[in-house]
């Protein structure tokens, strides 16, 4: 199986070097782990005797660092806890090897699998992590216990570069990694490689003489695969799930923090029938590959905690292409502060949704987090009080405190249709999933304007862009005037991870001020720079916050609506009566050390003034 993402973790090893001659002493032993402790300053005489009484009262059965780490020790020096991670990461500048982390996302599961057996890795209790043409990085938590070193190398060939690692992570990612390479080899081995592997596909190979059955998509092997697909998804906080066919191999990817990374790739029968099996268990056509398809499946999280997968297929040059959307139910329990918030922003945005009637607008590319504005509004307003009823194009989340209906295109059951149906169910606020075309827009005006209070969503780059896109959709300058309350533009940036961060001495304050010019903020900026961390998977950043515009329509806004004003007067106009642009609150967030200016560059537009 070919790398399922490029890794340099062996030519990192290799600059680190670890090269230094460890003393063959065998397996570790704790009393010895204490000693060494005690000699390296790290506990003193009463931690050592707490040590000693602690840890000869372990399970056997357990790792002499995990008996220590059980121990609940200190560090003399800070008083910082000698947990496991700690304890590992001494052990291996003691031995002089490089401490490695081990990410999921950067071992390549797949070659690994084919370099040792299970058995030989348990026994050893060694994880390969790393392999190129000139040697294979292995994990180990016995540096000092090598017998097998010499044996690995002679059979592969290659040199071994050694590196500590935790020892719960190792025995965890053996059964993990061997166990999903197993279940990919063996569902490849039931199905065909030659066979025809989807419909409708660009180009298909087709060797005379070689055929073989077709992959089923309740093959234990697809199963398998499938559920650890779905729990490392979960463990890795990961938004979307893309299975993504390809000439060669299927692709699958996890977004991760708003940013793609390449988890695995399987051979495309595999990829195939994978796809099959999360359209079997959504409940979508398994036979139709020709048109795309919606779905959702409801699971639980390994702690029990529900979440639901919104599923979406398309027709691609070599297969069906499966993204899976990954929505926590607890979302709609976020108050505006967690959703990130300022607090005089959040204090206008629930004035706007408290009116009794009108139209309020959340604007912003895909991906942005309107849905979660929305839900958190609604779930806020959704009281025994008021009737709330929403028409979507998908149905993202079912909260029970909201009436949800579905569009239905092929039944001539649109977004203006659904709006129509809802006007006749007695509501109080009704949520439009987004306004697209002009019917849409003029049943929501006059849905405002019998009364209702009407939420929805629009895709402009900011929120006096909304008010041009009303305009161009056909609604009269005087409707708008009479129903829009105000509109809320947003972004979704990094945060960076609060373990990490370090103040950025190199900070350019004159780039900063160039960015978000006109203006200067009136806070002490404190910027700090991305680092990278275990907690964070070295990425610097540990998920994300919004970045919002609120336009409150005010009758000088209104008389400039009514003249046609072009869309900077009105930008202006909006300013000065007090929104604070995208780039703005970024530029805030910044000086607060929640992100980095070159992720509110990457995700704001051009500041305007």
């Amino acid at each position: 199986m070919q790398a399922s993402r490029p890794t340099n973790l062996n030519e990192q090893v290799r600059r680190e070097d670890n090269t230094a001659v460890v003393a063959m002493r065998g397996p570790l032993e704790w009393r010895e782990l204490l000693r060494w402790l005690h000699e390296d300053g790290l506990i003193d005489d009463a931690g050592l005797r707490q040590g000693m009484d602690r840890s000869a009262h372990a399970s056997a059965r357990l790792h002499a660092l995990q008996k220590v780490a059980n121990a609940g020790l200190v560090r003399v020096s800070d008083a910082k806890a000698l947990d496991l991670d700690l304890l590992t990461s001494w052990l291996a500048t003691r031995a002089a090897l490089p401490y490695l982390r081990i990410d999921p996302l950067r071992v390549d599961i797949g070659k690994i699998g084919d370099l040792i057996s299970l058995n030989y890795a348990e026994r050893h209790r060694i994880l390969p992590v790393a392999a190129d043409a000139e040697g294979v990085t292995v994990a180990t938590a016995e540096p000092f216990d090598l017998a097998w070193k010499p044996e690995l190398e002679r059979m592969l060939r290659r040199a071994i570069h050694l590196v500590v690692a935790n020892p719960i992570d190792i025995a965890r990612y053996t059964n993990e990694f061997f166990s999903l390479a197993r279940s990919v080899r063996q569902a490849q081995k039931n199905g065909s490689a030659f066979g025809v592997s989807g419909v409708n596909q660009f180009e298909q190979l087709v060797e005379l003489g070689k055929s073989g059955r077709a992959l089923d998509a309740n093959d234990a092997g697809v199963v398998q695969v499938v559920d650890w697909l779905w729990q490392y998804a979960f463990e890795q906080r990961a938004s979307d799930i893309h299975l993504e066919p390809r000439r060669e191999l299927g692709v699958i990817r996890f977004r991760i923090d708003g940013v793609l990374q390449t988890v695995y790739q399987v051979p495309p029968s595999v990829m195939n029938a994978m796809t099959s099996r999360v359209k079997l268990l959504g409940r979508m056509d398994v036979v139709e590959k020709r048109r795309p398809q919606d779905g959702r499946i409801k699971t639980r999280r390994p702690a029990g905690d529900e979440v639901e997968l919104r599923l979406s297929t398309l027709p691609t040059a070599f297969g069906e292409k499966l993204v899976m959307r990954v929505f926590d139910p607890d979302v709609v329990l976020r108050d505006m502060a967690a959703l990130g918030f300022p607090a005089t922003e959040a204090q206008r945005w629930q004035s706007l949704t408290s009116r009794p009637h009108g139209i309020v607008l959340v604007t912003g590319p895909t991906g942005s987090g309107k849905t979660t504005t929305l839900y958190s509004t609604l779930k806020r307003l959704a009281t025994d009080e008021v009737n709330v009823c929403t028409v979507e194009d998908p149905i993202e989340m079912v909260e029970p405190s909201f009436n949800q209906m579905q569009v239905q295109p092929g039944l001539d059951m649109g977004f203006a249709e659904g709006l129509r149906a809802l006007m006749r169910q007695d509501p109080d606020i009704i949520m439009v999933g987004e306004i697209r075309d002009r019917e849409t827009a003029d049943m929501s005006v006059q849905a405002a304007l019998t009364g209702h209070l009407v939420l929805s969503s629009l895709h402009t780059n900011d929120a006096p862009g909304s008010v041009t896109r009303l305009l161009e959709l056909g609604v009269a300058p005087y409707l708008v005037n009479a129903t829009v309350l105000g509109i809320l533009a947003q972004r979704l940036v990094r945060t960076l991870c609060p373990h990490c961060k370090r103040p950025d001495d190199s900070f350019d304050q004159t780039t900063f001020e160039q960015a978000v010019a006109p203006w200067r903020p009136s806070t002490r900026i404190s910027p700090y720079k991305p680092v990278g961390c275990p907690a964070c998977r070295n990425t610097g950043y540990l998920g994300r916050l919004g970045l919002y515009e609120l336009l409150v329509v005010s009758p000088a806004l209104r008389s400039l609506v009514a003249a046609n004003a072009p869309l900077e007067a009105l930008r202006q106009q909006a300013v000065s009566d007090g929104m604070r642009p995208l780039r703005l609150a970024g530029a805030l967030k910044v000086a607060e050390g929640y992100t980095t200016l070159e992720e509110v560059l990457h995700a704001t537009p051009v500041a305007q003034g």
